[in-house]
């Protein structure tokens, strides 16, 4: 584990800095945000993927810690990475139908599973002592950093549009 500990404390810090800029984004367009119905929950989900991913880091800088603890704390990170965003989206989907575009809300479901999935993956071959498990949860960090971006671009620069 020792010669991953840079990329998780790496990580760490990108994820926190992230969401603190999303928490900002949030705040300075808060009246438009809640103007549109389906935003606050977008907001919400936001702040899932960095948030997982700043938490999946910091249990990966944990020392001696038992590979069986940390198997599920990460298989239990992942599997709320993708069920909060799944339950908002599905929402948004109900009561939304034809006000958000299918496109957008086809790319937050797309997001969401690439984000979290592999960090599942890596959780469920830690629990079955796979040497490779690790390496499966960099594609759903870099993912999760990615449509944080992508989202908060929404909500800082797309709303004012």
């Amino acid at each position: 584990m020792a010669e991953w500990s840079d990329f998780f404390v790496a990580e760490v810090g990108a994820s926190a800095a992230l969401a603190g800029f999303v928490i900002v984004a949030i705040s300075i367009n808060l009246a438009r945000i809640i103007a549109y119905p389906w935003l606050p929950g977008r907001a919400a989900e936001t702040l899932v993927a960095p948030t997982g991913v700043l938490i999946v880091s910091s249990y990966m800088l944990v020392p001696r810690q038992p590979p069986g603890q940390l198997a599920v704390e990460v298989m239990a990170t992942g599997a709320a990475m993708w069920l909060v965003p799944l339950v908002i989206q599905l929402r948004t989907l109900g009561r939304q139908k034809g006000l958000v575009p299918k496109r957008s809300l086809f790319t937050r479901l797309a997001l969401t599973q690439i984000s979290s999935l592999p960090i599942v993956t890596s959780g469920v071959l830690m629990w079955a002592g796979r040497p490779d498990a690790v390496a499966w949860m960099v594609p759903g960090v870099i993912a999760s950093l990615i449509a944080t971006v992508i989202n908060a671009w929404v909500l800082l620069v797309e709303i004012v549009r």
